[in-house]
């Protein structure tokens, strides 16, 4: 289901915040925090208002949202517990389809990940495939933790833009 933009600039604060409240993962407060500055006049000026809203939240803020993300192939995943956007996201990228051999290399890469940075590893899988996804997780691994953190909040951003343009038409 879409909305469009002209609906979302016209509607009450509390249907904006419901209609766009998962676009960031577990992060309605994304979403309250732009509620105030409708209208916008693209999807682009929503999104660009809503990273806005992210990057003046600090470093705690930003933490808590990087570590509501899920493992990339993990245990939310095999339950059954991701969000409906979450769940869409992996399973193109093929991550309902792998051997019980990558099951285990993606979640030694992901704990490896989370003892060295503190929260899960986040990509925006969309066009990506499992050995795209295993790479970057390789390559990231080397980075510093100033720098994965701001790497995780760039895929977040781009996670979004993805999410608002599939919910919002102009």
């Amino acid at each position: 289901m879409t909305v469009s933009l002209e609906r979302l600039n016209a509607c009450s604060d509390s249907e904006f915040v419901s209609a766009l409240g998962g676009i960031f993962e577990h992060s309605p407060w994304v979403a309250e925090a732009v509620v105030g500055k409708r209208p916008f006049a693209s999807v682009a000026a929503l999104h660009a208002a809503m990273v806005a809203a992210i990057e003046a939240a600090g470093t705690e803020a930003q933490l808590k949202l990087i570590r509501a993300h899920p493992d990339l192939a993990g245990k939310a995943a095999l339950a059954g517990e991701l969000t409906a956007e979450s769940s869409a996201e992996q399973k193109g990228a093929g991550l309902d389809r792998l051997t019980p051999g990558e099951y285990e290399r993606f979640h030694a890469l992901n704990d490896r990940y989370k003892e060295r940075f503190g929260f899960p590893f986040i990509l925006a899988v969309r066009g990506h495939d499992k050995h795209s996804i295993l790479g970057a997780f390789e390559r990231r691994l080397k980075h510093s933790p100033e720098e994965e953190r701001a790497e995780a909040l760039a895929q977040i951003a781009r996670i979004g833009e993805f999410r608002l343009n599939d919910l919002v038409g102009e």
